[in-house]
């Protein structure tokens, strides 16, 4: 496969620019992956249970107003209610990727990257995300990154590399943001320090009006003996927010400043690895819309940080993490409380009845894929699974909670790696609700069927994983995890259908990924 690439694209070349090739050294790179998964479980959510039809959070199990890949509105049942709540459901998805990387020279590279997923084989949709579809010949080829990087000549003493084009946007992605979009980043080393500043351009809209969005950074890290100490800022001027696509009217009714300040360590002390986070979100969400008086701005100011410990003997492994994550207040804010992942704008108005003011609980960037550090099968869908399960939130059009912000946990595991191709990995988390007035996850209501006052719990529950890691050859991996959540109180859910709050069954799942690499 990788010969039959690469002879196809150096054909291209010769065809498209002739004598000039052979002028030049060209070297090519292929490398990428397919992995097939295999889910089974209850009350777990899955990133399609997303609906146009529910206003219900993205993370919370299709319990009524479901996707239509499990239930979809009918005559009779035109909410598609109660689709999923303590059923054992099971699904099958692909995904594959394929980078191919050229060079000429050490100075100037270019990069092409594409991916294609099946979001669940035998889907019935087209396109995008869609491969799994039967009889297959899907448009479902997406181009992920396509960027160039290229050295500055030395001009100064300095080093400096230059990255332009579609690439990634990756800042401490396990506690901040990761996207691919269009921009422009650097790396300049002065030893031991490396500087990198970027800027991308997520929206654009009128290019004659200031109703764009832009993204503003600087990472600095240095090697410091066995550590790599670093800090980063990123702006967000946000001057269309939400961003609601194809919908001009309403693209630029809010705009928001937003910053996310942190500060990192990863390396090893004495015996043991570390990983360390401390982050910081803060700014407001403005109204900008024609009407008088316009609404108070809504401040957003919350916090995350973790600590990851390791410590390996032979061929054993010890670990603790810790993370807290702050949660808001549900007299404060209609956003992030159990109501949505929506919410937190100016105007808006909260469960009690107050307008919205503040965001307290941490938040991460605008569209961000932020989808845990791996810590929790249910939780974030890590280590196994690509984070298409869990109680995440994926939200494209304004800032949200991620799969960290209101939570806390602690967690303890050990690893043995028995054999060179077998390792096992024994974990138990205990997952805390930092949200006040309400929960993070669950929307249990304190007065059902009398009043829409949430209820405030504090445990979402313990959480015990088995996860296997065989090698089955070289560049083929088979991993199988098991997850099972002694849920909490703070994991009920409210169900309008009969004004009663809902204790369903643990959630668990079984998640199985077959990857080949290359």
């Amino acid at each position: 496969m990788r010969k039959f690439v690469v002879l196809s694209v150096v054909g291209l070349l010769v065809l498209s620019f002739g004598t000039p090739l052979y002028a030049q050294k060209v070297e090519f790179k292929v490398s990428g992956f397919i992995d097939t998964v295999y889910f089974t479980g209850t009350n777990v959510p899955y990133a399609y249970d997303i609906s146009p039809w529910t206003p219900l959070n993205a993370w919370l199990p299709p319990i009524y107003g479901p996707s239509p890949l499990f239930k979809p509105p009918s005559a009779t049942d035109p909410a598609g209610t109660g689709a999923a709540l303590d059923k054992t459901r099971s699904l099958w998805q692909t995904r594959m990727r394929l980078k191919l990387d050229v060079a000429v020279g050490k100075e100037v590279s270019g990069t092409l990257f594409l991916e294609g997923d099946s979001g669940m084989w035998g889907e019935g949709g087209t396109g995008r995300n869609f491969m799994g579809r039967w009889s297959a010949d899907q448009a479902a080829v997406e181009i992920k990154n396509a960027y160039m990087d290229f050295s500055i000549p030395p001009i100064i003493p300095v080093p400096i590399t230059v990255r332009v084009g579609i690439q990634p946007l990756s800042v401490r992605p396990h506690m901040v943001v990761y996207n691919d979009g269009a921009g422009i980043t650097a790396g300049i080393k002065i030893d031991p320090l490396t500087i990198q500043p970027l800027w991308f351009k997520p929206v654009e809209n009128q290019d004659f009006a200031s109703d764009d969005l832009d993204i503003y950074g600087l990472n600095l890290f240095a090697k410091i003996g066995k550590m790599s100490v670093g800090g980063f800022a990123l702006y967000y001027n946000q001057n269309t927010y939400p961003i609601i696509p194809a919908v001009a009217t309403s693209n630029n009714q809010f705009k928001s400043d937003m910053w996310w300040l942190g500060v990192y360590a990863d390396g090893r002390i004495g015996p043991v690895d570390t990983n360390f986070d401390f982050v910081i979100d803060t700014g407001k969400v403005e109204d900008s819309r024609n009407v008088f008086p316009r609404a108070r701005d809504v401040a957003y100011r919350g916090w995350a940080t973790r600590l990851k410990v390791d410590y390996p003997w032979e061929k054993f492994n010890l670990g603790v993490v810790g993370m807290y994550a702050t949660g808001s207040d549900a007299k404060k804010t209609d956003g992030g409380v159990g109501t949505g992942p929506s919410g937190g704008l100016p105007g808006g108005t909260t469960p009690f009845g107050t307008p919205n003011r503040e965001v307290s609980g941490y938040v991460v960037p605008t569209a961000s894929e932020q989808f845990g550090f791996g810590e929790s099968l249910l939780l974030t869908g890590y280590p196994v699974w690509n984070g298409f399960i869990g109680y995440n939130v994926l939200n494209y059009t304004q800032m949200h909670r991620g799969s960290i912000g209101g939570t806390w946990i602690a967690k303890l595991y050990a690893s043995f790696k028995a054999t060179p191709w077998y390792k096992v990995t024994l974990a138990g988390i205990y997952i805390g609700d930092t949200t006040k007035n309400a929960n993070t996850i669950g929307n249990a209501r304190s007065f059902p069927g009398i009043s829409t006052i949430p209820r405030d719990d504090s445990t979402i529950g313990v959480e015990l994983d088995l996860i296997n890691e065989i090698n089955i050859y070289k560049n083929l991996k088979f991993d199988v995890g098991f997850g099972y959540l002694f849920a909490g109180k703070a994991l009920d859910y409210f169900d309008p259908r009969f004004n009663r709050n809902i204790d369903g069954k643990d959630p668990w799942a079984l998640v199985t990924r077959l990857t080949y690499t290359f």
